[in-house]
Formats: structure tokens, sequence, C-alpha cells
């Protein structure tokens, strides 16, 4: 883990971790996750900050969630700082990267899996803009790509490919 830097950063990074015990948000980071993704999917948000909705693959629910979007190469990409065990991750896969992302609108997505030797450069532009995401990976957003390299597998990524206008219809 990354321990240098202000008290300030450290306590930060303990604090989000505390957030995410276990791989998984504890009841303060699902109502912070419910606010942010309120005011994500509002459109008031920079573009990068988006809701993410997909298909509960238990419950058959819309499950929303804030997410960072990581722009490479002028494509976008999602990455799971929780790594394969996120929740959302394991029902994007179940829906054949069926999504929504929802910013100020809703527009149907198809997420395709990176795969694991493409995935260093989106990791590394995902950490420049998450800033609350540094806690969870242990590689330092400025180190070199090679250190991505190093930690690529365990943390999934996804293109993000529109779907057509017509099946971006409201629910």
């Amino acid at each position: 883990m990354k321990t240098e830097g202000s008290i300030t950063q450290r306590w930060f990074y303990r604090w989000k971790q505390w957030l995410y015990r276990d791989q998984r948000p504890n009841w303060l980071a699902r109502v912070q996750n419910n606010f942010w993704a309120f005011i994500h999917s509002s459109g008031i948000a920079p573009n990068f900050l988006v809701t993410l909705e997909v298909t509960g693959r238990k419950s058959g629910r819309i499950i929303s969630l804030p997410v960072v979007v990581a722009l490479v190469d002028g494509q976008r990409y999602l990455v799971s700082m929780l790594g394969d065990d996120a929740q959302w991750v394991q029902n994007v896969r179940a829906t054949h990267g069926n999504a929504f992302i929802r910013s100020g609108r809703r527009t149907a997505v198809v997420l395709e899996e990176v795969p694991v030797e493409q995935r260093a450069p989106i990791l590394k532009a995902y950490l420049k803009r998450a800033m609350g995401a540094r806690p969870h990976v242990p590689v330092d957003k400025d180190a070199p790509l090679s250190a991505f390299e190093a930690v690529a597998a365990d943390y999934p990524a996804f293109r993000i490919v529109s779907k057509p206008a017509e099946s971006s219809k409201a629910r």
C-alpha cells in the first residue's frame, strides 16, 4: 500500500479502504454511491463522471452506481477499482456487456472487456481521473507503465461502445 504523502492523504486512503472493506461497499459507501450516482446522472458533473446502470444478475433490478470514465486514444473505458469481485463487474459479464450510461441522458451501451495485455494505459488514465480509486490500486498514478502492467490482471477494464439510438429509449 502507498503510505507516503501528507497526513491528510494517508487519512483519505484509510477512509476509502474502510468504506470498501472486504472489496464491498459498507452502508456509508452505499449512501455516498447513491448520492453521487444521482449527481453523475443529472448531467451537472463533468462528462467523465457518469452513472452506470446494469441489470442485477440475481435480482433482475437495475443497479445504478457512480463511475469514472477513462479516456485513452479517443476511446472511453470503465475500470473496476475493486477488481473481479465487484458486483457491477459480475453483473456486466452476466448481461454480456449490456448496460446504460447516464449523464444528463440515458445511453444504451455495450461494455467490451479489455484483454489484460491492453489494460495498463487504461488503468493509468483511470487513476489520473479517479482520485477515490487510488487507495484500492497499489500503484501510484504517476508510476511508469510497467508498474501498471504488473497489476493489470487484477483490475478489469471495459471499453464503452454506444448502441444505436433507438435502443436507448427510457425504460
